[in-house]
């Protein structure tokens, strides 16, 4: 896409009025973060962007003794770093207490400087916090986990000191390698994409690439499955401003809706925002010579556009660009009979 782009995802389905109403107007959520390390973080930042709540993901380096740390020093072993996940999560959708119990399911709380076939103190288990708040939260749910032990837990609780973003190479790992190395058992991924479902909510599922390139026409696969762009002002929405609601091509989840649509110039469908900011995920993308941020629908981690901070000011001053072939569009007066009657309330009177 252009520099002027902007960008989706997705994560909902059929619902009550009262629901969608409800998911309509709670957009802007407080974000809270907290910094988990669970062994190598490829994996425990994979299983943690699963969770319904978890609205971005990093990984990077925590509470060690210098400067600037590599993930070549950090393996080294005398740094104290531990390899760490940052997560930002809307306690709204899910608690720190559901959070932190889902990510004990991925580790060996138990076991000191080792997860999986990982080994040195970058590997120990912690939680760090930054909000003082957040501290009697974290030992009550490390209480209630030694509970169930017969051997000592020795997970860390403390306050982050430090924090450094590690290597680009690092970050979204097992989305770039999906064959990669990862000491979480598969299953767990299923688990936590199914273990925190919205009230009222159906939730949608991503397809296997098989069964997409049958149902999708090329360009629909090309943009979705490997992140091509089409052409501008010679795609399906670009000029469509007919009220309704934009989906994922490759799931049916509702992404967009027709009042947040606005003419940009760009030539590609232009949102100032999608349904819910967790329906999408982000990425930094550096192609092309240009460094831009990438927008996927998170159920079906499928390619939409990008997301560019020139959009109309009185709409929140973000643009999201999209691909057409990205999207199906199903105007106001097709919603109902499609099984889409109860977002309806989204878009007015």
């Amino acid at each position: 896409m252009d520099t002027k782009g902007a960008v989706l995802l997705a994560v909902v389905a059929k619902v009550s009025s009262s629901h969608v109403k409800e998911y309509a107007m709670d957009e802007k959520k407080e974000r809270k973060v907290i910094y988990l390390a669970g062994g190598c973080f490829w994996g425990t930042e994979h299983f943690l962007k699963q969770i319904r709540g978890v609205v971005a993901t990093e990984v990077g380096y925590a509470n060690g003794k210098i400067d600037n740390p590599t993930y070549r020093s950090v393996s080294a072993g005398d740094t104290y770093f531990v390899e760490t996940v940052k997560v930002e999560y809307l306690p709204g959708q899910i608690s720190l207490g559901n959070l932190l119990e889902l990510f004990f399911k991925t580790i060996d709380p138990t076991s000191l400087n080792k997860q999986g076939n990982d080994r040195g103190t970058q590997y120990r288990t912690g939680i760090y916090y930054t909000d003082r708040e957040d501290e009697a939260k974290v030992k009550a749910a490390l209480t209630r986990l030694a509970a169930v032990y017969s051997k000592p837990v020795v997970v860390e609780c403390l306050v982050l000191e430090n924090y450094y973003t590690a290597e680009e190479y690092h970050q979204d790992y097992l989305d770039k390698h999906p064959e990669g190395y990862c000491h979480i058992p598969q299953k767990l991924f299923q688990m936590a994409r199914e273990a925190n479902p919205a009230p009222g909510w159906q939730a949608y599922t991503r397809q296997d690439d098989v069964t997409l390139k049958k149902k999708l026409t090329r360009l629909q696969y090309e943009v979705t499955r490997n992140n091509a762009t089409e052409r501008p002002f010679e795609n399906e929405y670009w000029n469509e401003f007919r009220e309704g609601i934009y989906v994922d091509i490759t799931t049916g989840e509702p992404l967009f809706i027709s009042s947040d649509k606005f003419e940009s110039g760009c030539g590609w469908p232009s949102f100032s925002k999608p349904i819910k900011e967790e329906l999408v995920t982000e990425k930094t993308d550096k192609s092309h010579g240009m460094v831009r941020r990438e927008v996927r629908s998170k159920t079906g981690d499928a390619h939409l556009g990008h997301v560019f901070n020139d959009g109309p000011q009185d709409k929140g001053g973000l643009r999201y660009c999209i691909n057409s072939a990205s999207l199906r569009f199903i105007a106001k007066e097709k919603m109902e009979e499609e099984g889409y009657g109860r977002y309806l309330p989204l878009l007015g009177e």
